[in-house]
């Protein structure tokens, strides 16, 4: 089945083109016959060479003269500022600006799609249903928020009916997506700047859940207090059935046992009265409930479960999720993305139980000045989990400076709770930092969504010498 490239995006321009959600639009349109162009702040990215490969064009930097005349739309992210040069061009040649929730809305029409929401773990769980429906020969379509396993691997255009993505509360543009089946992993208070309170939190999920398609599935944690609170709004909802999994005796999924070997976990589960137990190739409990999400949304979808349980095991894992960098000097090094509280604590108890004895030092840069201002006491009291941290300065993304909302009130709570934490303004400095305080058997965790990731090789090398 070959889906249409729709008219207005046979030649399209995208506006941060090498972004997670951005890039893989691109790549699939590419895949599609489009002749896609676009720019980023890095033209020299991994990312974009990988997209120049499929035969899009990839400016580097931003201005009015990348956009071609003839381009048939703009596709933007909700991070592209008004007075972006390329955007004001485009509303001078009266060319359309198109989201890139509603880019990949039009990709995914046509076909059945899987949508995965929640505060946490999207990218894992999109990730785990991408790898495992292709192991099954089912040839997905997918756009995850993260590479599996190189540069540009985080979109795919398949042969197959079945479309996988991730679906963002961030700026309530999943309510733009009409899946057959619909996750919802957990519901929490985040992204500050478009949500006052959890009340609005709830309310956005309950409006993407109305979008599923009639007869159409939901997917909902049923021990996770945000994911359970929406099943209860949604329930006895005409044409919608609600799938709850879980360890709790009454999910219809129920989790009965999480072995974990080392980096990995041995999961059970009991569907349908049968038992399945398979591999997760990632440590954590967190990771055998994501696991067990997808194994549930696949079969809302007609995939046999003990063929999908086996296929779970080939995922082994994504970028940046707990991904393990490197050793040197007997000095493991893994990379996290986690950066709300939740998260972090996921990640940390998860490394703790695989770490054994070892000492786990963490390199935490705090992502936005909004989320810091709401949740930096919570973050430092996480960062008590490990044996010793060093935080940076908040990674700004997109938000301008608020005024006395330093990594200081992160440091601070840390301190609280008993942590043992450095604070360290310079980024290049973190790398001797780090050889001064690890010792052999150690694990050294980098966490954060910002720019810290960079650091892995970084301490590899200062390690090794």
């Amino acid at each position: 089945m070959k889906p249409g490239l729709p008219t207005a995006m046979e030649r399209p321009h995208f506006i941060g083109i090498g972004g997670a959600g951005m890039s893989g639009i691109a790549k699939i349109l590419a895949q599609r016959g489009a002749q896609v162009a676009g720019s980023d702040s890095r033209g020299d990215s991994e990312t974009a060479e990988a997209l120049r490969a499929h035969g899009a064009t990839v400016h580097g930097g931003h201005a009015a003269g990348n956009l071609a005349d003839d381009s048939t739309c703009v596709v933007v992210s909700s991070a592209i500022r008004a007075d972006n040069p390329e955007l004001a061009r485009a509303a001078e040649l009266g060319i359309p600006v198109v989201h890139r929730s509603d880019a990949l809305a039009a990709l995914m029409d046509g076909l059945r799609p899987i949508a995965v929401a929640g505060t946490h773990g999207k990218t894992t769980t999109t990730s785990m249903l991408a790898v495992s429906l292709s192991a099954l020969g089912l040839d997905p379509s997918y756009a995850i928020g993260g590479d599996l396993d190189a540069p540009g691997s985080n979109a795919h255009h398949g042969e197959g009916d079945i479309f996988v993505a991730e679906a963002d509360e961030s700026d309530r543009t999943f309510h733009k997506y009409t899946p057959q089946v619909a996750i919802i992993l957990n519901a929490e208070l985040d992204h500050h700047a478009n949500y006052a309170s959890i009340e609005e939190i709830y309310e956005s999920f309950e409006t993407f859940v109305s979008k599923v398609v009639p007869g159409g599935t939901l997917v909902v944690a049923h021990g996770q207090e945000g994911a359970a609170e929406i099943a209860r709004r949604v329930a006895g909802r005409e044409g919608l059935n609600v799938v709850t999994y879980g360890e709790e005796p009454e999910a219809d999924v129920r989790i009965t046992k999480i072995t974990p070997r080392g980096l990995t976990s041995e999961v059970t589960v009991v569907l349908d009265g049968r038992m399945l137990t398979f591999t997760v190739s990632v440590p954590g409990r967190h990771y055998a409930h994501n696991a067990v999400a997808a194994l549930a949304a696949g079969v809302a979808l007609g995939i046999p479960a003990h063929n999908l349980a086996s296929a779970l095991g080939k995922y082994t894992g994504v970028k940046r999720r707990l991904q393990l960098k490197g050793e040197a000097a007997g000095v493991q090094v893994i990379d996290s993305y986690a950066h709300h509280p939740t998260e972090m604590t996921a990640d940390l108890e998860a490394i703790r139980g695989a770490a054994g004895d070892s000492r786990i030092l963490v390199v935490f840069q705090p992502h936005l000045f909004s989320r810091t201002q709401e949740l930096g006491k919570e973050m430092g009291q996480a960062l008590a989990l490990a044996d010793a941290s060093v935080v940076l300065d908040i990674y700004p993304a997109r938000e301008d400076p608020l005024p006395g909302v330093t990594s200081e009130l992160i440091i601070a709570a840390a301190r609280a709770a008993g942590a043992d934490v450095t604070a360290e303004h310079d980024k290049g400095a973190v790398a001797d930092v780090i050889a001064g305080m690890a010792k052999p058997g150690d694990l050294v965790l980098t966490m954060g969504a910002g720019d810290v990731t960079d650091l892995g090789p970084a301490i590899l090398a200062r390690l090794s010498n």
